[in-house]
């Protein structure tokens, strides 16, 4: 098993945040991982994304063209990966500012509103939590308790008060994105 998944979004959207704890849950979890972090100079504002690689088997190599998984936390993010995501791939959107919709068939999009969960339940800061709860919904790579324990195993010693913050706003993200039943 190997998934390389993309989160992008303007700095301050908490995209290297979300990527780092992922390759920390993993690490956690005994796989092998791939963190690479992008961001413009002007950090908070300017353009962040970052790449992870969770594997059960040595990764060869950090670079991804083609990500299993994209999240996309805004609308030049959606517009940069929506058409790189490989066939049968998942994106993740936050429909809360992004307002495209997918024209490809071949992939799965979930649009979860990100910022209004975050806002809902503690600060639209933690709107990567969301994103990082609906993709775990939908691309289970990771078990959702094993990336929960990871918040609270991880958070830098000074955020460590918005630990339960975070989980409240990742389990509602998790659950925004189940499936819809049809009949």
């Amino acid at each position: 098993m190997e998934t390389s998944i993309i989160i992008a979004g303007f700095g301050g959207q908490g995209v290297l945040f979300a990527g780092q704890l992922l390759a920390y849950a993993g690490m956690d979890a005994g796989l092998h991982v791939t963190w690479i972090p992008s961001y413009g100079p002007e950090m908070r504002g300017g353009t962040a994304n970052c790449t992870v690689i969770i594997s059960s088997d040595p990764i060869g190599a950090p670079l991804v063209a083609r990500p299993d998984v994209a999240i996309a936390l805004n609308q030049p993010s959606f517009d940069k990966y929506e058409f790189l995501v490989k066939p049968g791939g998942l994106l993740v959107v936050n429909s809360s500012i992004v307002s495209s919709k997918t024209k490809r068939k071949e992939i799965e999009a979930v649009y979860v509103p990100a910022n209004t969960i975050a806002e809902e339940l503690g600060t639209v800061k933690m709107l990567n939590m969301a994103a990082v709860g609906a993709m775990l919904r939908r691309q289970p790579v990771l078990d959702l308790e094993v990336v929960e324990q990871a918040i609270s195993d991880h958070l830098p010693p000074k955020k460590a008060h918005l630990a339960n913050a975070n989980l409240r706003v990742m389990r509602q993200g998790f659950e925004a994105a189940a499936p819809v039943a049809t009949n």
